[in-house]
């Protein structure tokens, strides 16, 4: 990322917009201090020090957040109520990210409020995920909850194909790893992802990032895949499908 970045400031670019990635945005943001950067993070941008505030960003960086992050303890209590009889759990996250201690606490903090006993996976390459999934049939681990990272998105289809291959009901967070086979996803709602691209027009129309306040979506929406439910032999509780925005049959 960071060379990635550096390569579009000497190209003199008029700006840079960071899609679905925290490490992108942070890279850009420690690459340029005067060219306008548009990103989407599924994070707090204050706390991550990439603007001033929401409403008045000041530098050189504006964008899109969603409710990725924040949802993490919701994802384990909706796998929870799908499984209530597992109690040994896997988190997948991503070592190299600057989310994955933040996601792990929160994860760890809504186990013990449950009862539940977690145990935190690594993945840095999509070549780690076969022994992820080995490491989660060692464990005895009943469900695995993929954390959110730009890598898992970037490889939701092929942790799909492989949740199921090991026949491991897992969640993530956005539609598509449901729609590729997964059991079930629950996030930000990808409705508002529209808004980088408006936030890049404006800017490269003249307008400064400074001006343009941090969009907030929070919109959330859960998708179940219940042919993949049925192929691992789960009964998919009706409160739970009454409330999905999706059901994949």
């Amino acid at each position: 990322m960071p060379a990635l970045a550096a390569d579009l400031v000497r190209r003199q670019v008029a700006v840079i917009a960071v899609p679905l990635s925290t490490p992108g945005a942070l890279a850009a943001k420690a690459a340029t201090a005067t060219i306008p950067i548009a990103f989407y993070v599924g994070s707090d941008p204050v706390a991550l020090g990439l603007v001033a505030s929401l409403a008045r960003p000041g530098g050189n960086l504006t964008g899109v957040t969603s409710l990725s992050l924040q949802v993490g303890a919701k994802r384990l209590e909706l796998v929870h109520e799908l499984l209530p009889k597992v109690h040994i759990i896997a988190l997948l996250v991503n070592p190299t990210s600057p989310l994955a201690q933040i996601e792990t606490k929160d994860e760890q903090a809504a186990a013990q409020k449950l009862g539940l006993e977690l145990h935190v996976l690594q993945a840095s390459h999509e070549r780690d995920f076969d022994g992820v999934f080995a490491n989660v049939a060692q464990l005895n681990a009943g469900a695995l909850i993929i954390g959110p990272d730009s890598l898992f998105t970037s490889r939701q289809r092929d942790l799909a194909i492989l949740s199921v291959r090991h026949a491991v009901p897992a969640i993530y967070q956005f539609h598509a790893f449901a729609a590729a086979g997964g059991l079930m996803s629950y996030g930000a709602s990808l409705s508002d992802y529209h808004q980088l691209g408006v936030y890049t027009g404006r800017i490269l129309k003249g307008e400064k990032p400074a001006d343009l306040p941090v969009q907030q979506s929070t919109k959330v929406e859960l998708t179940i895949n219940l042919k993949t439910a049925k192929e691992l032999g789960l009964a998919v509780p009706l409160t739970l499908l009454g409330r999905a925005d999706e059901v994949i049959e």
